[in-house]
């Protein structure tokens, strides 16, 4: 553990992964910007990343109502405990055993009491890490598994997954126990964070809130599919291409399971639009805690960039995020290529932060360089917006995966029109949610995922019809005026947060 700022007490506790304030994105501006909107509450940070080596120093300056900050990095190499013969608790692996069945089999969940026992165990020293790693009763229950379940030849391979799928889950444990003392925590997502918070729940009974921008088991399942660690020992004859490597399909019911523990436990849980509120009752949330909080802009703020841009329709598309594959960056690159065919002075920037995943990012260099578009693709790394948006003409999303991104919101504000791809709730964002949202407008163009030809031609739309760029940008600005301002998200927080605190009182 890593502490930078040491409080003793705070009324909120944000519960929060790899985000604010070491990552900069939607997330951690949308945290820096509650803890901002309510200075009269103290807030305290547990940050979890996975190694101190990947995160630099912060990107946000701490408020003054952030009395505590602590960072746990959760795949820190750390000494195991030493090798001592043991046989392990009985009564402890028998409850692990239900526990897991309830994983396995969610839609039978009869017994909601199964983690809080198993926390139990491991409070009263029944069932420790040396239990895990070493007992018998342990390698009993993973051979066990294995024979039952395991479609995937290599024991080894299958004994080491088990063990490194669990172990960030006892530093977890750990910290709970030790966590800064808070009236209410709030989770910004499920997976290790959100079962944190579901571990905290349960030590100190105080109310825990979730707010989820994207839904995180989705998210991790498109990392999972995408992830080359992952051994698949099946050889070619025993492959079928519809049937996902069991490994894979293991870690994705592993974060999963933890997300709908963390729905299980919390007091209320916040999506940002409709079709993620109706995701989370699918993955295993309980309808009646669930509601909607769309994202709130400063408009105060933003409004003024537009006095800033000049008459003429700059011919800069620009996409703000960082650079890493769930962005899409390099369908974004491709469909520049085709539209400067057709506008030629066009230039395209990116605007986001390259450390996150560097091979990455270099893979979007290097395909700049071969569509030699050196000229007209221009890589900025992490920008203020207040800098950048009054100089662009046309914001563009390229994204795979999305929830209701503020950076939409902000170009709005300032006057900028959007291309995105059809993800999260950018339709809504662009085509209105609602007879009268609807009314308004389209605020640009909603393509398909993947698609460069298509993200191509709705830029050229865009930026070669000055008409029809106008109407874009009125909608936009009417939309966000009416809809998302951040006063609005303010007061629905407001109302969530004094429940909460009236609760633990």
């Amino acid at each position: 553990m890593k502490i930078i700022r040491k409080g003793e007490k705070a009324d909120i506790c944000f519960l929060l992964e790899g985000t604010f304030p070491y990552v900069s994105g939607g997330v951690s501006s949308w945290v820096d910007q509650i803890i901002r909107g309510f200075p009269h509450l103290t807030f305290a940070i547990v940050f979890l990343g996975s190694r101190e080596e990947d995160y630099a120093e912060p990107r946000y300056v701490l408020p003054d109502n952030v009395v505590h900050l602590e960072a746990h990095y959760l795949h820190h190499p750390q000494g195991q405990p030493p090798v001592v013969p043991r046989k392990g608790h009985a009564k402890a692996f028998a409850d692990i055993r239900a526990l897991h069945d309830q994983f396995r089999h969610p839609e039978q969940r009869a017994q909601d009491g199964l983690l809080s026992k198993v926390v139990e165990h491991q409070r009263c020293g029944q069932f420790n890490e040396s239990d895990f790693l070493y007992s018998r009763e342990s390698w009993n229950y993973i051979t066990e598994q294995y024979r039952e379940f395991c479609t995937d030849p290599s024991f080894v391979d299958y004994f080491w997954a088990v063990r490194i799928m669990h172990t960030p889950l006892w530093s977890l444990m750990r910290v709970a126990e030790t966590v800064i003392k808070a009236r209410v925590y709030h989770t910004v997502s499920t997976g290790y964070a959100g079962f944190l918070g579901a571990l905290i729940k349960r030590h100190s009974g105080r109310p825990l809130i979730l707010s989820e921008h994207g839904i995180y088991t989705k998210e991790r399942k498109i990392d999972l599919f995408q992830a080359q660690w992952i051994r698949d020992n099946r050889g070619i004859l025993e492959k079928e291409d519809s049937e996902v490597a069991y490994f894979r399909n293991l870690w994705i019911r592993f974060f999963e399971a933890l997300g709908r523990e963390c729905y299980h436990s919390a007091d209320q849980i916040i999506a940002l639009y409709e079709t993620n509120r109706l995701r989370q009752i699918t993955d295993g949330a309980p309808a009646e805690k669930t509601m909607n909080i769309p994202n709130g802009i400063n408009l105060k703020r933003l409004a003024p960039l537009r006095d800033q841009r000049t008459e003429d329709i700059p011919l800069v598309v620009c996409l703000i995020g960082r650079v890493v594959p769930i962005k899409d960056v390099k369908t974004f690159i491709r469909a520049i290529r085709t539209a400067t065919q057709t506008l030629p002075n066009l230039e395209a920037w990116i605007a986001g932060p390259e450390d996150e995943d560097r091979a990455y990012a270099q893979e979007c260099r290097n395909l700049t360089e071969s569509l030699n578009l050196g000229q007209q693709v221009k890589f900025l790394g992490f920008q203020k917006i207040d800098n950048i948006l009054p100089k662009i003409g046309l914001l563009v999303l390229s994204s795979i995966s999305e929830a209701l991104p503020l950076v939409i919101l902000e170009g709005y504000a300032a006057g900028i029109p959007c291309v995105s791809t059809d993800v999260g709730s950018c339709r809504q964002l662009i085509e209105g949610f609602g007879d009268e949202d609807r009314a308004l407008g389209a605020s640009g163009e909603v393509v398909g995922i993947a698609d460069s030809d298509a993200l191509a031609e709705a830029i050229i739309r865009q930026l070669g019809d000055p008409a029809q760029w106008k109407k874009a940008q009125m909608a936009g600005i009417q939309r966000v005026e009416t809809y998302y301002t951040q006063d609005h998200m303010f007061d629905q927080y407001r109302a969530v947060y004094e429940s909460a605190l009236q609760q633990s009182n």
